[in-house]
């Protein structure tokens, strides 16, 4: 056994603990910004921006990298290149979308000093709940996918140069 086939269940361990707190802060950053009301005194408004802010920059976000670090070093490690991985990506770019659509609103709601208007929580939790649902059942029930009729350019090689120069070693 190589070392790296021994440390891919540790990497693996590390990526689902990233991935769950990623996945904590996306469901609970919402509620945080619902928070943001204007009938809240000024000094709890601050109390909850900056509570909002620091949750996004110095947790949610490290943990997104993360995740999503350690889940690109399994890829290769398991050279797991699958048409199911593939759609897995995809609803990761998901949760991806998500998390820049939270981090964009924390800016705006922070920019706004005296006319913030709170988002609701609900789309944004239940668009979460649907990417989870959809990679969990991606990873768990490893679907073949393989007879999904796909383009001829995506499952041949064109033979077409790179539209930059390649350099020479």
């Amino acid at each position: 056994m190589t070392w790296a086939e021994a440390a891919v269940p540790h990497l693996k361990a590390l990526h689902l603990g990233f991935l769950a707190l990623w996945v904590a802060g996306l469901f609970a950053l919402p509620r945080m910004l619902a928070r943001h009301d204007d009938d809240l005194v000024r000094a709890e408004y601050a109390v909850i921006r900056r509570a909002t802010h620091y949750s996004y920059v110095q947790a949610v976000t490290p943990f997104a990298v993360l995740a999503i670090a350690s889940g690109g070093v399994l890829i290769f490690l398991r050279e797991v290149f699958t048409v199911w991985l593939f759609a897995k990506l995809v609803l990761v770019a998901g949760l991806v979308t998500v998390h820049a659509w939270i981090g964009h609103t924390i800016v705006a709601v922070a920019e706004s000093e005296e006319a913030h208007e709170p988002p609701g929580a609900v789309v944004p939790t239940i668009v979460t709940c649907m990417l989870v649902a959809g990679i969990l059942t991606l990873v768990l029930a490893k679907p073949a996918l393989e007879e999904l009729q796909m383009p001829s350019w995506l499952t041949a090689p064109l033979g077409r140069q790179l539209p930059f120069d390649v350099p020479n070693r």
